[in-house]
């Protein structure tokens, strides 16, 4: 399945709906989105609130999406299961929710210590398991880095949505393969990324899906995909234990100062020819990822979903 990458961060909600359902009529099979509170960058300048959005997109589009955020701190775990039991009772089959272990950027606006790593894996797990409890039709009670009493959903899906493990590192790879019905991932250098799939086996991942969100920039020059590709994204290019931890926009705009354009090639696919990003895209499916999510981080939206949707109709079989 290839998806088209709805980012909050960059549109406005309205916006993302329309680019949504070109990306279904242009041939995208589905569609994900982030879940921000802030964007990254003043530049970017929005940050819609992804789970009213979502329902909106479902309905517009008819395809499936999918949500990455992070239980805890914004959403008590209790919140998201009811967010995600409704949203899988009104389009049944078409949403899964992937949850990983946030960042300060979008959970440090409730005035909480941001806690070590460690503690976040802890709770995630915790998390992931009420919030499977509670889409089990259980009562749950719940006494650990987070609370829940008596809590109970009256609304419940005929079958629970996928609950995918978000991770980047071999080491929370080979973690999530242990709870999640599958894994999320990021586009990163190709040994990188052999090594996360590998760890996810080891885990006991074997034979769960493995979804992978890849970072392209596609323009009409190669000088404008470069550029487009550094203005809009230049301040995600750190190791996520540093993305982890900036609190504010105005803080990763300062750790991206020395950010040259050249520096981006690691970190976002980024060429004019439609065709090279196609052979990307293949690459990933050869590696065993079974969804691939594009997000084109510069603002030629509309154009890339229109060429790219083309070679997608030509290659139905992908």
């Amino acid at each position: 399945m290839i998806c088209y990458h709805a980012s909050h961060e960059q549109f406005p909600p309205g916006k993302m709906l329309e680019l949504a359902q070109l990306a279904r009529d242009s041939g995208f099979q589905g569609i994900t989105c982030s879940d921000h509170f802030y964007p990254w960058s003043s530049r970017q300048g929005q940050s819609g609130f992804a789970l009213s959005w979502l329902g909106a997109s479902l309905q517009a589009t008819g395809l499936t999406h999918g949500v990455v955020t992070a239980p805890g701190w914004r959403y008590h775990p209790v919140i998201l299961a009811q967010a995600g039991a409704t949203l899988s009772e009104m389009f049944p089959g078409r949403f899964w929710m992937a949850l990983g272990s946030g960042e300060l950027l979008n959970e440090g606006v409730v005035g909480r210590r941001w806690p070590a790593k460690s503690v976040r894996m802890q709770m995630l797990y915790e998390s992931a398991e009420v919030i499977r409890s509670l889409w089990a039709g259980e009562t749950v009670n719940h006494y650990g880095l987070f609370n829940a009493e008596e809590a109970r959903l009256y609304t419940l899906p005929a079958e629970p949505p996928m609950l995918i493990g978000a991770a980047i590192s071999p080491e929370t790879s080979e973690w999530v393969a242990g709870w999640a019905d599958g894994m999320i991932t990021i586009s990163q250098e190709q040994s990188k990324m052999v090594q996360v799939v590998e760890a996810f086996h080891r885990g006991g991942g074997k034979g769960k899906p493995m979804m992978l969100k890849a970072e392209v920039s596609y323009a009409e020059t190669e000088e404008a995909a470069l550029q487009g590709a550094w203005q809009e994204w230049k301040t995600n290019v750190f190791d996520s234990s540093l993305l982890a931890q900036l609190r504010l926009p105005s803080e990763f705009e300062t750790a991206s100062m020395y950010v040259r354009p050249e520096d981006m090639h690691p970190h976002v696919n980024i060429s004019a020819d439609i065709d090279r990003q196609f052979e990307w895209v293949k690459d990933y499916l050869e590696m065993g990822f079974s969804t691939i999510t594009l997000h084109n981080v510069n603002r030629e939206q509309e154009m890339f979903i229109s060429r790219f949707g083309k070679k997608l109709v030509k290659h139905s079989g992908l």
